[in-house]
């Protein structure tokens, strides 16, 4: 009892090829982004020494909220998968 989406495919099929995909592509925002933050803080910290530990402490919290939405989209993929039988 699958319900027809557009040309005979399934929403069984749309998850499948869907959900390791989108998976995908947090994986690689959330590697740029964590690049892109480490990269930012170390200039930061270079130019600015005497500053260096408000920077580490904003930058450990902004990593973490970025590996935190990762997690959020892997959970989805988990928890979806259940949907494909």
């Amino acid at each position: 009892m699958a319900a027809e989406i557009g040309t005979g495919m399934s929403h069984q099929i749309v998850l499948a090829f869907a959900l390791p995909l989108g998976l995908a592509i947090a994986a690689f925002a959330s590697a740029t982004a964590l690049g892109r933050a480490v990269s930012s803080a170390m200039e930061a910290m270079a130019r600015q020494p005497e500053a260096s530990t408000k920077i580490q402490t904003g930058m450990v919290i902004g990593c973490a909220f970025i590996e935190a939405l990762t997690i959020y989209a892997l959970l989805t993929v988990l928890i979806l998968q259940g949907r494909i039988h």
